[in-house]
């Protein structure tokens, strides 16, 4: 018995389908939801989201957001997300460079535009290493 599945970005659909287990990036820590999974209500960090269905995996960044459970259903709605196969590693690494001069710039002020260029940072970078890493085969099922 599957459980449903849909990561929603801001602007998409990034994933919807029925699979056999989720992995979130939870702010309290990674947790696995199976089919019937008691309800819950938890806000994500920046990671990696893992789906699986028969055996085959798939990938996901995601910069924040929440995620709603229920016994038959998980509806994810993050801040950014996409298929880590998606990733244009060159554009992640420009974004990169951007924020890393940016904050050079910027300086260790509290600032609308330093959190913001903090934020890029932090995403071009997860973005990176999730590229670099699942496209590898490295990983197991709750690895980011």
């Amino acid at each position: 018995m599957p459980i449903h599945c849909e990561i929603i970005s801001q602007d998409r659909i990034v994933f919807q389908d029925d699979v056999d287990i989720v992995v979130l990036p939870g702010e309290e820590g990674v947790m696995g939801i199976l089919p019937n999974h008691a309800p819950l209500l938890t806000t994500l960090k920046y990671g990696i989201i893992t789906v699986r269905k028969k055996g085959e995996e798939q990938y996901f960044t995601v910069a924040g957001g929440v995620a709603e459970v229920l016994p038959e259903e998980v509806v994810i709605l993050a801040d950014a997300a996409e298929n880590v196969m998606e990733i244009n590693l060159a554009r992640a690494e420009e974004a990169r460079r951007r924020a890393e001069e940016l904050l050079s710039k910027i300086g260790d002020v509290d600032t609308d535009e330093y959190l913001a260029a903090q934020a890029a940072l932090r995403r071009s970078t997860l973005r990176i290493s999730a590229a670099q890493r699942y496209r590898s085969g490295q990983p197991r099922i709750g690895g980011g």
